[in-house]
């Protein structure tokens, strides 16, 4: 009869992993159908623009990456495209922070709903219309500058520049955060909270102290994503900068699309992917971190 059990023990086990696969498959072939298109571009890189038939040379060589690392015209947009990121990151944590202590710690359910509400509201418009509606706001005659001429003061030059591209970003990016750190800050209990306080801690020393590290798995998840996508974004910096303010995904569209030279595109993807890897590894190693457990523990 023991080894009856066992047996079937073993089965339920055995039925478990498989299923544990199968629900797993679907991630597992996308991120295979990825590795496989990131192949492509890794190959597409080594091979260079012939401008007499305007195809890609078969034989292999180095010299779009000496092209990208020659040319600093490549080196500013990377550089604009890492600040930006950064610059978002930093804001958006400091302000989606706020906003998710006060969503897990408002007593009125009324409060609550608006918070949620006025949070997802934003992912019912797309980017580019959000972008679009910042130019009818901010625009030389825009709703902004109109009143503030209605009012006597000159107009103000508020778009077709680098703030007004991390402006859109930090507004694009804030509800991405927002969701990402809520749920590590609805597992901190409040009674934590209390007890801190109880033991003589003012409430600034409690977040910094007590919450802020509890909620680090969260703030480490949010700055990831917020970063990676900031690095990646095109839309933003390609309608609120005005042309003059493109990140490295607008060099990476050119490359492909205006002047059709798709090894120096996929060098520059290849560049970006390195640049976003690198970061992401500065993220984990600073937060000294290397899981997103929202209960706040490393494993």
């Amino acid at each position: 009869m023991a080894d009856g059990l066992n047996a079937r023990s073993r089965a339920v086990i055995r039925l478990r992993g498989a299923a544990g696969w199968l629900f797993l498959s679907p991630a597992l072939l996308l991120v295979g159908i990825l590795a496989i298109g990131l192949g492509y571009i890794v190959e597409y890189s080594f091979h260079e623009l012939d401008i007499a038939t305007y195809r890609l040379r078969e034989a292999y060589s180095a010299g779009n990456y000496t092209d990208i690392a020659t040319r600093p015209v490549y080196w500013r947009v990377l550089g604009r495209s890492v600040l930006g990121a950064l610059l978002v990151t930093a804001i958006s944590l400091c302000l989606a922070f706020p906003y998710a202590y006060l969503l897990t710690r408002i007593r009125s359910a009324a409060w609550r709903k608006f918070l949620l509400v006025a949070l997802f509201l934003p992912f019912f418009i797309g980017q580019v219309v959000r972008a679009y509606g910042w130019l009818i706001i901010l625009g030389n005659k825009g709703i902004l500058n109109a009143l503030l001429e209605g009012m006597g003061f000159p107009a103000l030059d508020l778009i077709y520049n680098y703030g007004s591209v991390i402006f859109g970003l930090v507004q694009y990016m804030l509800p991405f955060a927002v969701l990402l750190i809520l749920p590590a800050m609805a597992a901190i209990p409040e009674d934590v909270e209390h007890a801190s306080e109880g033991l003589g801690a003012t409430w600034p020393r409690t977040i910094a102290y007590v919450v802020l590290p509890m909620a680090r798995p969260g703030l480490v998840g949010a700055a990831i994503v917020v970063f990676t996508l900031t690095l990646t974004d095109y839309a933003m910096p390609e309608i609120l900068g005005g042309g003059g303010n493109d990140f490295i995904a607008s060099a990476i569209y050119d490359s492909f699309f205006q002047i059709s030279n798709a090894g120096l595109g996929a060098a520059l993807s290849v560049a970006l992917v390195l640049v976003g890897s690198i970061f992401v590894a500065l993220f984990f190693s600073l937060a000294r971190t290397t899981t997103l457990d929202i209960g706040g523990q490393d494993r």
